[in-house]
């Protein structure tokens, strides 16, 4: 079913809407809250979660692509039960992939550093566009979705070794480009 098909099932009320939209982007909406949060009920009642919002959110809206706007939910709703699951604890997990990035991002906490976040997600946007196809997905994979290196090695057919390296020549690339943009780190 095309992404058009279900929002018009969504307007029209119809709760074949949810089904075409578990049928299509399911698997991947439950393996990226499953990447979050480590738990399969937890990640099972995230996405349905995020049916719930899509049904509640659409119509008026009209997402375009319909896959973003589902997994931005998905992501979300994970992060923020993790966030209450782990809330006491010293859990890192989640953050592991996002240290990573710690030192080619400008610190939330610093007022002088901050980058007003409009113009940020702007050149970020604009990296990855310059990116070729496969550091691009690489970088998504990692950043994003919240894949292990394991995981994206599979995905793009290549070793775990050389996911790793490429994800450090990245980083290294993105902290260059944001300096070249005024971007102080």
């Amino acid at each position: 079913m095309e992404d058009r098909e279900i929002i018009q099932l969504f307007h029209a009320r119809s709760e074949e809407a949810i089904r075409g939209l578990d049928d299509k982007y399911g698997p991947a909406c439950q393996r990226l809250a499953l990447n979050v949060l480590r738990d399969p009920l937890d990640a099972e009642e995230c996405v349905n979660d995020a049916y719930m919002a899509v049904w509640k959110a659409v119509p008026p809206a009209v997402p375009s692509p319909l896959f973003a706007y589902l997994c931005r939910i998905v992501r979300n709703l994970s992060i923020e039960r993790y966030r209450k699951k782990h809330a006491a604890k010293r859990d890192d997990s989640l953050t592991a992939s996002w240290n990573e990035l710690e030192d080619c991002l400008p610190s939330a906490h610093r007022v002088e550093d901050q980058v007003d976040a409009r113009e940020l997600t702007r050149l970020l946007d604009r990296f990855l566009e310059e990116l070729p196809r496969q550091d691009r997905l690489i970088f998504m994979r990692r950043y994003w979705f919240l894949d292990s290196c394991r995981q994206i090695s599979c995905l793009c057919g290549i070793s775990e070794k050389n996911v790793s390296v490429r994800l450090t020549r990245l980083r290294k690339k993105l902290r260059t480009y944001l300096l070249e943009n005024e971007v102080y780190l």
